[in-house]
């Protein structure tokens, strides 16, 4: 053993972390619950937009149904033996499920490095706003929506976690920080609110031009065009939003329509649908169908789980980090768009998801970000 070692380890790795454990050794063990969560992440992130539980019934392959053994379900490790296959009926496992629970892993890795050793608790709370960020990206991204479960959710733990760890607010007592975080609440929210309506004002409506005799189908949830669904929270949130199109064919529950103009305001007491010179209140047609070549929708600048998702960052990580978010997002997501767009994988009319890039703004404002911008301002 030399002065420098000891079994082998620099002395560095031996040096005490909390609870007098070696700090190191907590960072083998954060690593691995961050690829034990990125696990559960798959989970959430493949169950949670089609409203299933994400505990019960246990993993299993979506195609056979086969109950997946502790074995085959280690992290990493099972999907590489498995070579990317279920082990029951060969059917290919995403790669997504390898790279999230390794992305997670050095997520929580990372961020223990930073803030462990001078602040435990505040690296534990930020692991935890991190996976919801790894969730709910992957969920916007395929499903263009952030559920409830992250948003609201984190709202709640944000506030609660700020409380247990004044320092995630940069506070030093629990009155500054839980002051902080309702803050951090209402200026989130309330700048994401205030650009989604400025959107609605300036960009009100999108014209789609769909394939000619596309079925566009109404239902009590949302509208389902051939590409996607959009629910109707996305689309209807002043008196005067409403979708208009002309329909070569309109199905009702009880009629048919052929060749009239269609118009559908939500919005109104009670709602309305307009077909031709006919009104019919909306919330008694439950269903309808048409055929039509275009359709005009209400268009916003973000959705309202944008709204919800900052505010959730807001309860996290205070007021400073949500305007950060909001303007750091704004030019990674503009940078993105342009790229698919010269790439041929987006068209200028298409829709993205808008958390990821406000996920990855507030990480950006934690590893550094909050520095560069004190240093920029001159405090």
């Amino acid at each position: 053993m030399s002065d420098t070692t000891y079994l082998g380890m620099p002395l560095e790795f031996w040096s005490a972390g909390p609870l007098g454990i070696p700090f190191h050794l907590w960072s083998a063990f954060v690593g691995l619950v961050g690829l034990i969560v990125g696990s559960f992440l798959n989970v959430v992130i493949h169950r949670m937009p089609l409203d299933q539980s994400v505990v019960s019934p246990p993993s299993h392959c979506p195609k056979c149904d086969y109950q997946i053994p502790l074995r085959h379900n280690m992290p990493v490790l099972s999907w590489l033996i498995l070579r990317g296959q279920c082990a029951n009926c060969r059917a290919p496992i995403s790669p997504r499920y390898i790279a999230v629970e390794l992305f997670t892993g050095l997520v929580f890795l990372a961020t223990w490095l930073t803030f462990g050793r001078s602040e435990p608790l505040m690296a534990g709370a930020l692991c935890l706003l991190f996976a919801g960020f790894i969730a709910a990206t992957f969920i916007d991204v395929e499903h263009l929506i952030i559920p409830d479960e992250i948003t609201i959710g984190g709202i709640v733990v944000g506030l609660l976690l700020s409380a247990a760890a004044p320092a995630l607010q940069g506070a030093v007592n629990i009155p500054a920080a839980m002051k902080s975080s309702a803050l951090g609440i209402f200026v989130g929210g309330g700048v994401v609110y205030g650009v989604l309506r400025l959107g609605k004002l300036m960009f009100g409506r999108q014209k789609l031009e769909l394939e000619p005799d596309s079925v566009v189908v109404f239902h009590e949830a949302g509208v389902v065009l051939p590409s996607e669904t959009v629910p109707y929270e996305e689309l209807f949130y002043r008196r005067s939003d409403a979708v208009t199109f002309q329909a070569k064919r309109l199905e009702l529950s009880d009629r048919c329509f052929v060749d009239q103009p269609v118009r559908l305001e939500l919005r109104r007491e009670p709602p309305v649908l307009r077909v031709g010179g006919e009104t019919f209140e909306a919330e008694h047609e439950p269903w309808m169908s048409a055929v039509i070549d275009r359709i005009v929708l209400p268009r916003e600048a973000m959705g309202f789980g944008d709204v919800k998702f900052m505010a959730a960052i807001g309860a996290f990580l205070g007021w400073p980090a949500t305007v950060f978010a909001l303007m750091a997002s704004s030019v990674l997501g503009a940078v993105v768009a342009l790229a698919l767009i010269a790439t041929g994988r987006q068209n200028w009319s298409g829709r993205l998801g808008f958390g990821p890039y406000l996920a990855a703004a507030a990480m950006i404002w934690v590893f550094g970000g909050q520095t560069f911008v004190r240093h920029w301002l001159g405090y």
